[in-house]
């Protein structure tokens, strides 16, 4: 059915949620913002490009202000901020079993390519990927543009291509170009979120996951 698995980063891969919310909050009182933020609050804009999440949740936030947040959470994410991002269970495993089954892998990410690059390179994954789209380098999540690229790069049918991702942006994005879609239930967004965009199928790890697609490759 499948030929291209375009895989979401954080929260369907990578472990990344407690780093996440922590770097953002931190990033929050360097600034001053007045409100605090809620792991609630952050996890729930979890998926999306920086400048997005930060208007979500921080409403009437001044360019300034906004871009200081953007500084500040860079440098809490990527320089002082040491929880462990591990990969979630039997993905270390199963990307190279799903490579070595005919697929071909991408991923689609919220991050910015210094984000990725560097997530790639701490999980020695980087030759699995054929390729990969970043929120700093075209649109934002859910819009489908990072989509439409990839699919035009590698020269795949939108319906031999499949979103995998945890949260509301990653499958809403794929829905709007009727690109097939599957959830996952352990990342950022709760299951009816997901369901409300029509997945394939969602599943609740990525045992789960690597043998539902070993039963779909074409």
């Amino acid at each position: 059915m499948y030929s291209l698995l375009i895989f979401d980063w954080d929260g369907t891969l990578i472990d990344s949620e407690a780093k996440i919310i922590s770097s953002m909050q931190a990033a929050a009182q360097d600034v001053a913002w007045p409100q605090a933020l809620s792991a609630e609050a952050v996890r729930s804009i979890i998926g999306l490009g920086l400048p997005e999440a930060i208007r979500t949740l921080c409403p009437g936030i001044e360019d300034t202000q906004a871009q200081a947040l953007r500084e500040r959470y860079g440098v809490h994410f990527l320089e002082l901020n040491t929880q462990p991002m591990p990969m979630f269970a039997q993905v270390a495993e199963g990307l190279p079993a799903l490579k070595a089954a005919g697929y071909q892998l991408a991923v689609a990410t919220g991050k910015s390519r210094r984000g990725l690059n560097r997530g790639l390179q701490e999980t020695q994954t980087q030759d699995l990927f054929t390729c990969t789209r970043c929120a700093d380098e075209t649109r934002s999540k859910p819009h489908p543009q990072m989509l439409h690229e990839i699919l035009d790069e590698l020269q795949v049918p939108v319906q031999q291509a499949l979103m995998i991702g945890d949260t509301e942006f990653d499958l809403a994005m794929a829905q709007s170009i009727q690109m097939p879609r599957l959830g996952v239930t352990y990342g950022a967004h709760p299951q009816e979120r997901l369901q409300a965009c029509e997945p394939v199928a969602l599943l609740d790890t990525f045992a789960e996951v690597l043998q539902w697609l070993l039963q779909h490759k074409n």
